[in-house]
C-alpha cells in the first residue's frame, strides 16, 4: 500500500502568525521523564535527545522508574523538582493522574512540556504529538489491513477476528488511537468482529505482555488480527506467537514499536509489517520546546518554531487532539511530527533504535 509509505499528520497553511527563530537555550536543564525505563522506544529517545540537547548547549536528565505506574512517575516528577530543573519533558502514564505534581512543578517556575502521551493541558505548555489520534488508529488499522492481504486474505469478505492488546485503559495516546482505529473499522470494515471489546491489557511489561499474548490465543484459536498499540505488547505478543509455533501466515500481528525489538521477528516471519515515528526526533523537538519556552519565548497557535538541525514545526490548537479542548492564547498548543515510518523486513536494517 503506497499510502502507508509516508502517512502525513497535517496539512499547513501557507500563512502563520510569526516563525520562532532559534534563540539561545543554552545552560538549561530538562529533566527527560518516560514513561518507562528500559524500553527501547524511550531509552532511545532520550540519549538522542540528549545528543542534540549537548549541540543546542543545554542538558538532558533521563529519569525515570522501570514500573509503568502513575505513583511512581508522580515521584520522578517530584524528585525533578527536588533535583531544581529548569524544564520537565514528559510522557504520562495517566491523563490525569499526574494533575497535582506537575501543578507543584509550574508553582515551582518549572515550565512542563508533553511529547507522547498527554496530561491535562492545563498543567503542560506544548504537546510534541506523533499524531493525531485519527492518523495513528487509520494507521494501525491500515497495517493489519494490508499484511492480511499479503496472506491471501480479503479484508473486505471475510469474518475477520480481531483483538487490541496495549499497555493500560487509561493512557492517553493509545486509547485514543485504539478509539480512533475502531471507528474506522466500522466505516469501512463492517465484517471484522471485535473478538474482546474490553481489550488486553500488559501494562508495559514485556513478561506480561507474553503471558497475555499466549492467553489470547488460547481463548481465540481463529483469531485473525492483533493490533498491538504499544512498544512493549507487540514483542511481546510475537514472542507468544513464536511460542505457539505460529507465524504471519497464521495470525497478523502489527502495531508500534521501534525497530530493533522487532527486528529477529520479522526475519523469522513472524510479522509483516508494523509502524512508528522518529521518537528520536520526537523528544529531541520537546526538550528544545521546553528550554526554549523556559528561556523565557512565548509560542501560540499558528506560530511556527524553528528546531535547530530538525525542521520548523507549526503549533496546532489543542483540540486537534482532543475534541473541544480549549487553548490558552500563550504557550499552549500541539506540536504535529510530519510522517510516520513502516518497518518491513526489506527496511529494518536501515534503523537502529
Amino acid at each position: 500500500m503506497n499510502k502507508l509509505l509516508k502517512v502525513f499528520a497535517v496539512s499547513y497553511a501557507a500563512g502563520t502568525i510569526g516563525i520562532c527563530s532559534a534563540n539561545s537555550v543554552e545552560g538549561k536543564t530538562v529533566a527527560f521523564i518516560p514513561k518507562i525505563v528500559g524500553n527501547e522506544f524511550f531509552d532511545s529517545a532520550a540519549e538522542i535527545s540528549q545528543k542534540f540537547a549537548k549541540d543546542w548547549g543545554f542538558e538532558v536528565l533521563y529519569m525515570g522508574s522501570r514500573i509503568a505506574d502513575v505513583e511512581e512517575e508522580s515521584k520522578i516528577v517530584s524528585q525533578a523538582i527536588e533535583k531544581g530543573v529548569d524544564a520537565i519533558c514528559i510522557s504520562s502514564v495517566d491523563p490525569e493522574g499526574l494533575n497535582e505534581e506537575l501543578k507543584k512543578a509550574i508553582d515551582a517556575g518549572i515550565t512542563v512540556v508533553t511529547w507522547d502521551s498527554d496530561v491535562n493541558s492545563s498543567y503542560r505548555t506544548i504537546m510534541v504529538s506523533q499524531g493525531t489520534p485519527e492518523v495513528l488508529g487509520h494507521m494501525l488499522v491500515d497495517l493489519a489491513v494490508d499484511s492480511l492481504e499479503k496472506r491471501g486474505v480479503d479484508p473486505d469478505k471475510k469474518e475477520v477476528k480481531y483483538a487490541w492488546h496495549y499497555s493500560q485503559n487509561n493512557v492517553a495516546d493509545q486509547n485514543s488511537w485504539q478509539k480512533a482505529g475502531e471507528k474506522y473499522i466500522k466505516e469501512n470494515y463492517p465484517n471484522w468482529i471485535n473478538v474482546a471489546p474490553k481489550n488486553f491489557y500488559s501494562e508495559q511489561d514485556f513478561d506480561k505482555a507474553i503471558k497475555i499474548g499466549n492467553q489470547i490465543i488460547k481463548q481465540h484459536p481463529d483469531i485473525d488480527v492483533i493490533i498491538c498499540n504499544d512498544s512493549t505488547a507487540l514483542p511481546g505478543q510475537l514472542e507468544a506467537l513464536k511460542e505457539k509455533g505460529l507465524d504471519k501466515h497464521d495470525i497478523t500481528v502489527t502495531g508500534f514499536a521501534s525497530p530493533n525489538p522487532i527486528k529477529q521477528y520479522v526475519k523469522d516471519d513472524l510479522i509483516e509489517q508494523w509502524g512508528l515515528w522518529d521518537c528520536g526526533f520526537q523528544g529531541a523537538i520537546a526538550s528544545y520546546i521546553a528550554a526554549y519556552i523556559d528561556s523565557g519565548h512565548s509560542l501560540g497557535v499558528g506560530d511556527e518554531i524553528i528546531i535547530p538541525d530538525i525542521g520548523t514545526f507549526k503549533v496546532m490548537p489543542n483540540d486537534c487532539l482532543v475534541e473541544g479542548a480549549a487553548t490558552e492564547k500563550i504557550n499552549n498548543g500541539v506540536v504535529l511530527l510530519y510522517e510516520r515510518l513502516i518497518f518491513t523486513k526489506d527496511n529494518v536494517d536501515n534503523y537502529n533504535f
